[in-house]
């Protein structure tokens, strides 16, 4: 798997973080499902792993003793979103409320399309 995808994955997922303050279930488990084709469970346990300290260390735990967490993948997305939510932080301070509520909006009405889809 190319770690430069995992890096772009985990910096966009940190600048919707840093904008909306979303990221695992929202951004990261759609895009390596998507984009790094990984299965959904994989998918799950690696996001959280990416999300390590300390938001999802006990479920990271669970996938892990699973066989469904791809620890060098969380690694390099947990990467990108260290700087990603520095840079979705300063882009979200620089928007009005109501452009980030309406682009939130469309983010999310994107992913739910995406799954609905499938």
């Amino acid at each position: 798997m190319d770690s430069s995808l995992l890096v772009i994955i985990g910096l966009a997922a940190g600048v919707l973080a840093g904008l909306f303050g979303i990221g695992g279930g929202i951004v990261i488990v759609p895009a390596l499902v998507y984009i790094a084709r990984m299965p959904l469970q994989t998918a799950i346990g690696t996001s959280l792993g990416s999300l390590l300290l300390p938001v999802g260390a006990l479920g990271a735990w669970a996938y892990y003793r699973g066989g469904h967490l791809q620890l060098r993948a969380a690694l390099w997305v947990a990467l990108g979103l260290f700087f990603g939510a520095w840079l979705g932080a300063k882009l979200a301070q620089a928007l009005p409320d109501v452009s980030l509520r309406r682009l939130f909006s469309v983010v999310l009405a994107g992913v739910a399309v995406k799954m609905w889809m499938g």
